[in-house]
């Protein structure tokens, strides 16, 4: 019993670690925005909207539809048809936006920096708010995003919203996500890193930095553009997006949520600040050993259920995961590290997504 209650012990101060890593998920601040007067007036109107696309036909009406339902309209919405073999560029233009027509993808470049590179030449705004196709705005969403913005460059990672069992499997994904931008510890730092699907910023210091050129390469743009943007000087910021902005990863099945995940991962989690890396060590650590407690008794019941509702609640700021995802949490918590484990091994390795074949990086 005694061995039992150290190990107990143990696993709670594991456990803690959680709360240091994404602690400030937990508060109303997370996902609120500071209200910015300058929002209340006419910045929509300098606003360019530039939304990558390649074969996004089915996804398209959901983003073009929830932007048109919005109450702040933007100056332009620029959709980039990134070699699209499906009708994108035509449901691009049933809704109204401008489609330009991607020329062929340079040596060195990745298909999504080059698509928002070209969007942003052809942009007029002052704000440029480059966007995923695969995502959508929530009732006041565009306003609340752009009230969040003071300067700098703003990330916003969506509310995830999951509907078939597999895709509970990418739990520890969003998770990783989330504490890997550095934002959300207790510790109220600046992000070291950007969500990816949605990057506000405005035009002049989007060319100081020298935008998506700088980053020409890299599957996950949006971790070296907050290191270009850390280095000349522009204020970074990240929220939730919850109500106000969200998306469905990977609907087409659990090969798609596997190659999804595998292309650009470990890269990912190589930009994580050392001593942030090692309380994310720490954390899932506790983790991996409490359903061991299991088997000896009561102490170890409630320190496991202890974990289950701590992802509970945290998975819950940022998707629509399932109760039984938490309570389950050594599966999803075993796919993951088999994910991560094949984005290392196939790390600079070829990969396929979306039709093209890359190098993971």
């Amino acid at each position: 019993m005694g061995s039992t209650l150290i190990l107990s012990l143990v696993a709670i101060a594991h456990w803690l670690v959680g709360f240091l890593v994404l602690g400030r998920l937990l508060g109303r601040r997370a996902a609120a925005a500071p209200r910015n007067p300058s929002a209340d007036g006419n910045v929509a109107d300098s606003l360019s909207i530039i939304i990558p696309a390649r074969n996004e036909e089915r996804n398209l009406p959901v983003l073009l539809g929830s932007l048109a339902s919005q109450a702040k309209r933007p100056r332009e919405i620029i959709v980039v048809d990134d070699g699209s073999t499906d009708r994108t560029a035509e449901m691009a233009r049933r809704f109204g936006a401008t489609v330009v027509a991607s020329e062929p993808l340079p040596e060195g470049w990745r298909g999504k920096t080059w698509a928002c590179w070209q969007g942003a030449r052809v942009a007029t705004g002052d704000l440029l708010l480059f966007v995923d196709a695969d995502t959508w705005f929530g009732t006041d969403g565009l306003e609340h995003i752009l009230a969040s913005h003071a300067g700098g460059a703003l990330s916003v990672g969506p509310y995830h919203d999951v509907q078939r069992p597999y895709e509970q499997l990418s739990a520890f994904f969003n998770l990783m996500m989330t504490a890997g931008t550095g934002t959300f510890t207790i510790f109220g730092r600046e992000p070291n890193g950007l969500f990816g699907q949605l990057l506000l910023v405005g035009r002049e210091d989007y060319w100081r930095v020298q935008g998506h050129e700088a980053v020409k390469d890299r599957i996950l743009e949006n971790f070296w553009l907050a290191q270009r943007f850390r280095e000349c000087g522009v204020r970074l910021r990240c929220i939730v997006g919850q109500r106000a902005f969200a998306f469905r990863m990977y609907p087409q099945g659990i090969g798609q949520l596997i190659e999804g995940w595998t292309k650009g991962f470990a890269s990912g989690a190589a930009q994580t600040p050392r001593m942030l890396m090692l309380l994310i060590i720490l954390w899932l650590s506790g983790m991996v050993f409490c359903p061991f407690l299991l088997t000896r008794g009561w102490a170890g019941v409630w320190t496991y259920l202890l974990y289950a509702v701590q992802l509970r609640v945290l998975l819950g700021r940022i998707g629509a995961f399932r109760w039984y995802t938490s309570l389950f949490y050594p599966v999803p918590l075993v796919f993951y590290f088999a994910v991560f484990t094949r984005s290392v091994l196939r790390s600079g390795r070829k990969v396929t997504w979306k039709g093209r074949t890359i190098h993971a990086d």
